[in-house]
């Protein structure tokens, strides 16, 4: 009987063992998948607005167009400014038919994050350029730094956060500044 014990001990040590094991093997594996997805998450996101900024290079409307949710909302430059989908495409439209011979994104990063909880919780990427902005009919050329933050969902821009100095763009076209009276 004695002996008897001693194998039943035997196995729960080794069951136990196993478990200690086993727990933070399975455990690690899951936490590489959840990184795995989000890596993947990040990557797709990254890659759709590399494709994005290529279409507004490209002053490429309808194709700017298709990466647009039904719902979007762009805000900025300015406080108060926001856009939605169709008058950002029109405004990108008329820009591209009348005021832009060229836009070159040089310097162009994006990073992607994901916002757990809060107002902003989602998946972002922010893209930072230094933006080359050539106008027709010889109307000036401006360099810009510009940010803008995109929030995707379903593989469409929903919202974007876009900020710049428009009074540097205005100056370097050479216009002055003056306070109202």
């Amino acid at each position: 009987m004695h002996h008897y014990l001693i194998t039943i001990n035997s196995i729960l040590k080794y069951t136990y063992m196993k478990h200690l094991i086993i727990a933070p093997l399975f455990l690690g594996l899951l936490l590489i998948s959840a990184c795995a997805d989000h890596n993947k998450v990040a990557e797709n996101n990254t890659a759709l607005i590399k494709r994005f900024v290529t279409s507004v290079e490209e002053l490429n409307y309808d194709l700017m167009e298709s990466f647009y949710a039904e719902d979007y909302l762009g805000i900025g430059p300015s406080h108060g400014d926001s856009i939605n989908k169709s008058d950002a495409v029109a405004n990108w439209k008329y820009n591209a038919e009348n005021l832009y011979e060229k836009i070159e994104y040089k310097l162009s990063r994006n990073i992607a994050v994901t916002i757990d909880s809060g107002e902003g919780k989602g998946d972002w990427v922010s893209n930072w350029a230094e933006l080359d902005i050539t106008y027709k009919n010889d109307g000036g050329h401006v360099t810009i730094y510009a940010n803008t933050l995109y929030k995707i969902e379903n593989g469409l821009i929903v919202k974007s956060f876009t900020l710049y100095n428009e009074a540097d763009a205005l100056r370097q076209l050479g216009y002055q500044i003056i306070k109202a009276d």
